[in-house]
């Protein structure tokens, strides 16, 4: 049974990011996220307390909320530890609000409905990193590594308003399951790789 292990939320604040030209940067980001107690309350547009700076990227109704697995934080522990960066990461590590279990993106369908305490959610998309998320993790190959391995988690939007918290379980009402989150990625990143080839 698929399960919310954290809610987290985050301020926006300033980001030190490599520039195109080997330099650094200042940037503003909401992408540190922090764990919270308690029940949080979801609205349209993300979870009380959240800030969202860059919408393109993560906001809007469409890309509200941003679930991330957790079976997927011991493949970034080795990462990080190759890149000299050792240490257990806590939830919200990887810029999410919700932190689950069971619920990998190869279980989540576009169009699946999540029921999570009071507040019902809609599957949209897989997240696609940035430069913020190289970053935000500490080498310039983080967001290679995401886009490789397809743990991208995924972004939903806002059906019902509600409260949540850590520990609800997940029910998931299945919508028509044409494409998963595992299947939208990988037609996404061959698309991009088509572009890329082509001009």
């Amino acid at each position: 049974m698929p399960q919310l292990l954290a809610v987290s939320v985050g301020r926006a604040a300033p980001l030190d990011a490599r520039a195109g030209d080997g330099g650094v940067r200042r940037v503003i980001s909401a992408i540190r996220k922090t764990p919270v107690p308690g029940p949080v309350t979801v609205g349209a547009l993300g979870l009380d307390g959240d800030e969202q700076v860059d919408l393109s990227v993560h906001g809007g109704l469409d890309k509200a909320v941003y679930l991330y697995p957790a079976e997927h934080y011991p493949f970034w522990e080795t990462v990080r530890g190759q890149a000299g960066l050792a240490g257990a990461l806590p939830h919200g590590s990887l810029g999410e609000n919700l932190t689950v279990s069971g619920l990998l993106e190869a279980q989540a369908w576009v169009g699946d409905r999540l029921r999570i305490g009071e507040v019902e959610l809609v599957v949209t998309q897989p997240r696609s990193p940035c430069y913020k998320f190289d970053a935000h993790f500490g080498f310039g190959w983080a967001s290679k590594m995401m886009v490789q391995s397809g743990y991208t988690g995924f972004y939903c939007a806002v059906v019902r308003p509600g409260k949540l918290a850590a520990g609800d379980r997940i029910d998931v009402l299945a919508g028509e399951r044409a494409v998963s989150i595992e299947q939208a990625h990988r037609l996404k990143t061959r698309r991009a790789a088509s572009r890329s080839f082509l001009g």
